[in-house]
Parts: structure tokens; sequence; C-alpha cells
């Protein structure tokens, strides 16, 4: 890079009229981070050990072996988040069937702390939105916040979400205990079209699919420490010490969707 500025300079003195500019724009690409990958994988048996590591050191509760099982099962419903082909952030949602209604819970959401603000919290809520677009038999989405995690509530709340209920002493062993419920209400396609439909000489609604899962958390406080996530290997390579000397927030951990911030490199996938 040096010697193609040098060779700039050598034609600008010559006379070259178009040198300069030429050598600024040369400046600014050289400043100018490389473009980072942010993709979503789906959770394999051969992965598992990944998510299970990603929650230990993001969320504040403990789950049990049941909770991986049914997400194992959830297809497009529970994804990793890689940045630059690294393991750094998971979504994990089911399907819920209580209150005669039929709605996408969102059970966790987390990103390691040196990759948050990176925009990857933002493609993981962005997937299960488009979910549920896709579906279109559900009537709402809804998760679980803590009360004093201002950061995630905003974060929520600019895709449309809205605190509906403050559910009293909903965490055991964690303070504040309390958690506010936020939720975005869906227009049902398959209502909209019966609907519609209801003026034709001849109609059917469409069948509701309805699947549940059983979201059995041990609601209990985990270690952050690394000799929580061994070496590491995988899934942020050293970011996970950094992670766990962080302070660990609820579920829905504040990872905004700004792209301000740049990581440095760390270990490959290991899918």
């Amino acid at each position: 890079e040096f010697v193609r500025l040098q060779v700039l300079s050598d034609r600008r003195e010559v006379g070259s009229g178009r040198a300069e500019s030429t050598m600024t724009r040369l400046i600014a690409e050289a400043k100018a981070p490389a473009r980072a990958s942010i993709e979503l994988g789906d959770v394999t048996h051969h992965n598992l050990k990944q998510l299970k590591k990603i929650n230990t050191v993001v969320l504040p509760v403990s789950y049990n072996d049941k909770f991986y099982l049914d997400v194992l099962e959830s297809g497009e419903l529970a994804k990793l988040a890689y940045y630059n082909d690294v393991v750094v952030g998971a979504v994990c949602s089911r399907i819920d069937t209580s209150e005669n209604m039929r709605r996408l819970y969102i059970m966790t959401l987390g990103c390691l702390y040196p990759y948050r603000r990176l925009g990857i919290g933002t493609v993981m809520v962005q997937h299960i939105l488009n979910c549920v677009e896709r579906d279109g038999n559900f009537d709402s989405i809804f998760l679980h916040v803590k009360v004093d995690n201002k950061g995630a509530i905003e974060f929520y709340k600019r895709f449309g979400f809205e605190i509906v209920e403050t559910k009293q002493h909903y965490y055991k062993r964690i303070e504040p205990a309390d958690a506010h419920v936020l939720q975005k209400t869906l227009t049902k396609k398959a209502a909209a079209a019966t609907a519609a439909a209801a003026s034709q000489p001849s109609s059917a609604s469409s069948p509701d699919a309805n699947q549940q899962h059983v979201d059995e958390q041990e609601d209990a406080p985990t270690g952050n420490g690394p000799e929580a996530v061994d070496a590491g290997r995988g899934i942020g390579g050293a970011r996970l010490e950094a992670a766990a000397d962080a302070n660990v927030h609820n579920n829905h951990s504040s990872i905004q969707n700004s792209t301000s911030q740049q990581t440095p490199p760390a270990p490959e996938k290991n899918r």
C-alpha cells in the first residue's frame, strides 16, 4: 500500500491532475474496515454444546436437558448467530398455544458481550419476525425481560413490541425478580382469509397446526467465570472470557443494531 501511494505521489509531482484525488480515495479505502459477515445457522446435535456454552455465558438462568432436546426439534425457530464464521449468539423460540391463542414465545435471545452493537441482535429478531410472517397464523410474539433491562426493552420496542404486563417475582434467585411481558400483536392471515371468504358460496378456514414446546428452565444463577466455557473454541475464542467478566443481563440482552464497533478476529466456527 505504501508503494502504491508513493507512486501516486510521484505522478502528482510530474503534473498528473488526477493523482491527488486517487490517492485520497486509496487512503480512505485503507482506513475502512472489512465488511463483517453475520449469518444464522441451524442448531444440530453437532453444535448443541456451543449453544449451551453461549447460554451459560450470556444468560442468568440455567436450562435443563429437556430444554435443549426441544430446541433441536424447533427447526427455524432456533438459530445460532455467526459473526465472521464464529458462533457469538443464539435465539431459541417455541410455539405457545395457551390462553386459546397461537403465539410465538422467544425463550432466549442473546449475544456475547464483545459482539454486541454490531447488528447481530437485529438479524436474529428479524429472522423470527420473518418466520411468523411466512406462517401467517400467529396471534402475537411475546417474551419476558427483566424490569431493569432498559436497553433490551428499548431494543424490542423498535420492532413494535409493547409492555403488556409485569409479572411479580417471575425470576427465582435473581434480583430484581420482576419481569415485563413484551408483546407484538400480529394479524393472522388465516383470520383475514376466513373473513374475506365469508361472503363466498363455499369457504373453509385454514387448519391451525398447533404445536407446543414445554419450556422447563431451572431458573437458577449460572457461573460466569471462564470455567463455565472451557477453552471456548469455536464460540468467540478468547472473547468468551471477556464476556464472562462483563455484567450478565437477562434472557434478552441489550443487543443494539448499531455497527459502530469492530471485533478482533476469532477462531473459525464449528457448525
